[in-house]
């Protein structure tokens, strides 16, 4: 198995980008460590020009909750609608 960004993440990327990163992408494994110093200097760069960091972060929180909510409920509906289509017909 191949580290995507770091030893010990989580992919929770979608079907569709994984399938378009195995296509034409490029998966160098480790690309975080050894880049800590630089990272945070760019963040308090960042922050300089008054963007917080702590709220970029709650709306990315935000609007992935929201995007895996309506891909859950997508899933149920597809489940219910497949169930109801095998089920047997009442007499």
């Amino acid at each position: 198995m191949v580290d995507l960004v770091a030893p010990g993440t989580v992919n929770t990327m979608p079907e569709a980008t994984l399938e378009a990163t195995a296509d034409h992408g490029e998966v160098t494994g480790d690309t975080i460590r050894g880049t800590y110093e630089q990272a945070r200097a760019e963040l308090d760069a960042v922050a300089k020009l008054g963007i917080s960091y702590d709220d970029v972060v709650q709306l990315l929180e935000d609007e992935g909750v929201e995007k895996f909510e309506a891909s859950w409920n997508d899933l149920l509906k597809s489940t219910e609608a497949e169930l109801k289509r095998l089920a047997p017909a009442e007499d």
